[in-house]
This record gives structure tokens, C-alpha cells and sequence, in this order.
């Protein structure tokens, strides 16, 4: 498994009326590490020829983000079938390794000039498997 990882810090502008990092900076956090790995990992042919988009998220949310928090972002794909894909992505604390996030989302492959779902190829599979 092919695995990608980051670390940020919690800045002002990431939290809500309750000095909590925002659900919605969650899901941008979530975005954001998806298509890091995509971008680092596949050749610019293969981000040329298609697209990815989502089609469901799971958010589960475990502990608070507060202001200056280390933050370990780690996201991989756990299957893919046909043109879905489902990747993985966790948010731990860096200094205490709880967990604060974890998400599913389901994305689907598009072929980039017709915006039509397409299987997905062996060769962008081994790059994530």
C-alpha cells in the first residue's frame, strides 16, 4: 500500500466560534492530502488523461484540533473496483498520536475531455496497491 503523508499546524483561520478546528477545514484538509498524493504520484500522462471526483464522504471526528496543534495527515487507498475508488485518510495529533479524524471517501475515475466514468487502469492501480 502506497501511502502519502504531511504535517501542518493549526493556524487561527482553521477554527470555528468554539476555538475548534472547523469541520468544513476538516474536509478541505481531506481534499487537499487526496490530490497531494495523486499530484506526487501518478506521471503527468496519467493527470492529464483523467480525473477524479468524489462522490461520498464518512467523516468520523474522535478528538478536537485546537490553535497550534501538530497535525499528521496520512492517506492510502484501501480498494478499488471498477471506476471507484475508496481512499482512506487519518489526522492524528503529531505529538500524541490520538487520533482525530478519520475518513472514507468514495471517488470515481473520469476520462478528462468527456467527463464520463471510466474503469480504473492497472497501471494507476499499482501505483496505490
Amino acid at each position: 500500500m502506497n501511502s502519502f503523508h504531511k504535517e501542518i499546524t493549526v493556524s487561527v483561520d482553521d477554527l470555528d466560534d468554539l476555538n475548534h478546528v472547523n469541520n468544513v477545514r476538516y474536509v478541505q484538509w481531506i481534499q487537499d492530502i487526496s490530490k497531494e498524493h495523486w499530484q506526487a504520484s501518478a506521471s503527468s500522462l496519467m493527470q492529464d488523461q483523467v480525473i477524479w471526483v468524489v462522490l461520498s464522504h464518512h467523516i468520523e471526528y474522535k478528538r478536537a484540533a485546537v490553535l497550534n496543534d501538530p497535525i499528521k495527515i496520512s492517506t492510502y487507498i484501501d480498494s478499488s473496483s471498477g471506476a471507484k475508488s475508496i481512499r482512506i485518510v487519518e489526522m492524528k495529533h503529531a505529538t500524541t498520536n490520538k487520533l482525530l479524524v478519520k475518513s472514507s471517501t468514495e471517488w470515481c475515475l473520469l476520462e478528462s475531455k468527456s467527463y464520463r466514468p471510466i474503469r480504473i487502469p492497472d497501471n494507476i492501480k499499482e501505483i496505490f496497491l
